[in-house]
């Protein structure tokens, strides 16, 4: 059966390339081995989809190419995907930091998507596993002369000039993740970059983290520092380690081996303010009482004045050094993550098909004409708030307009 396009992958990206390429009269149809349409979608944002955010520049992204996903974000911005969401009438609302979130559900995103896939005749082939893929080329030294490529499904075989990956990375195995664009990639010999999962929460290890695990659920504002990346938002304990927004952004800068910086008290100046109890008789886990949770105060006040080897005793018997290095490490505070929560738990996948393998413009591979990548499996990973699915719709427009 031949199709003008073939996009593997009925996610955010594949969708949005379909509906392009449907408008401009191509025969497409969408190949996915899931069961059920968009399951990254529908579980997004806690159920409401945070669908793009205002403020997406490349500036949000991760790459080993950094430019590379100013085109695309340049030409679908989210101010488009804003207006198709308007057009459709469904409600949505800013959280916060410019994350758009629908009102009701985020089913009405993959039906707004289905919606504008059916206006275009887009054909779907749902739960069906890929076998084969076969690059017949064209004529030597002839771009796009002639070739096509076969797929092999549990249905059919599928005939097409113009394929499209759009299978994700493997973040979320648990609702069909897969290395199947990966193993794509490798089979035209086009590189990926390492692969690691982010915007994910980070473990410690047991005698590093010994009673931190006892406050699970304890949140606070703070920010998070690696490799010169800097985030502002919530932490969260677990029984593992830390999780919250602020980890999972830092989660995407941190190397294995590597320690982050926790400021507890950004807003404060806690030198001063320690400096300014100093005759004061209370305690200083009760005076910290003030400034943050009580039961994380106990836990750091016990771990981090035994490293110290400074006694806890009232705010009136400590040397000014003593109160300057807690000062220090209030704000301060190195912790060493032992590693990640893994794909199960991660968002997105960081790393991918290599960038300076495609075409920023059109998404397609520089050296097999016909063979397009985008959406996550490529390198380019968006920060946490919406940028991911940003970057979705974008490299599926830019692609879509091509294929």
């Amino acid at each position: 059966m031949f199709k003008d396009v073939v996009i593997i992958g009925a996610g955010a990206a594949g969708l949005m390339c379909a509906i392009e390429a449907g408008k401009r009269g191509r025969k497409v149809i969408l190949v996915d081995a899931a069961h059920k349409l968009a399951e990254k979608i529908r579980i997004s944002g806690g159920g409401r989809c945070n669908f793009t955010n205002r403020y997406a520049r490349a500036e949000n992204f991760l790459s080993s190419n950094p430019h590379f996903c100013r085109s695309a974000l340049a030409r679908f911005t989210p101010l488009d995907f804003i207006a198709l969401v308007e057009k459709h009438g469904i409600r949505y609302h800013e959280k916060k930091l410019g994350q758009l979130f629908c009102d009701d559900s985020s089913q009405q995103i993959i039906d707004m998507l289905q919606d504008e896939c059916q206006a275009v005749n887009v054909e779907w082939q749902i739960s069906s596993q890929i076998g084969q893929i076969e690059y017949l080329p064209g004529n030597a030294g002839v771009q796009k002369a002639g070739h096509k490529f076969l797929l092999t499904t549990e249905r059919n075989i599928l005939e097409t000039t113009s394929l499209v990956i759009a299978t994700g990375g493997l973040s979320i195995p648990q609702i069909g993740a897969s290395a199947f664009g990966y193993q794509v990639a490798n089979q035209f010999n086009i590189r990926v970059t390492p692969l690691r999962p982010a915007l994910v929460g980070l473990t410690f290890p047991t005698e590093d983290f010994a009673g931190f695990k006892d406050i699970s659920g304890v949140a606070i504002d703070a920010e998070v520092s690696c490799r010169g990346a800097s985030f502002r938002e919530s932490i969260l304990f677990t029984h593992r380690g830390l999780s919250g927004p602020a980890i999972l952004q830092i989660s995407s800068h941190w190397q294995p081996g590597e320690s982050i910086h926790v400021n507890l008290l950004p807003q404060e100046d806690m030198q001063q303010i320690l400096l300014a109890h100093k005759r004061n008789a209370m305690l200083l886990p009760n005076l910290l009482t003030h400034y943050l949770p009580k039961r994380f105060v106990q836990v750091w006040c016990s771990k981090m004045l035994g490293q110290l080897s400074i006694p806890e005793k009232p705010m009136n018997q400590y040397r000014d050094s003593e109160l300057r290095q807690i000062a220090y490490e209030l704000h301060n505070w190195k912790i060493t993550p032992s590693g990640t929560v893994g794909y199960k738990k991660a968002e997105v996948t960081l790393g991918g098909v290599d960038t300076h393998e495609l075409s920023s413009k059109t998404m397609e591979s520089k050296r097999i004409p016909g063979l397009y990548f985008i959406g996550e499996v490529v390198d380019v990973t968006g920060q946490l708030g919406g940028f991911n699915f940003q970057w979705a719709w974008s490299s599926g427009f830019a692609a879509g307009q091509v294929v």
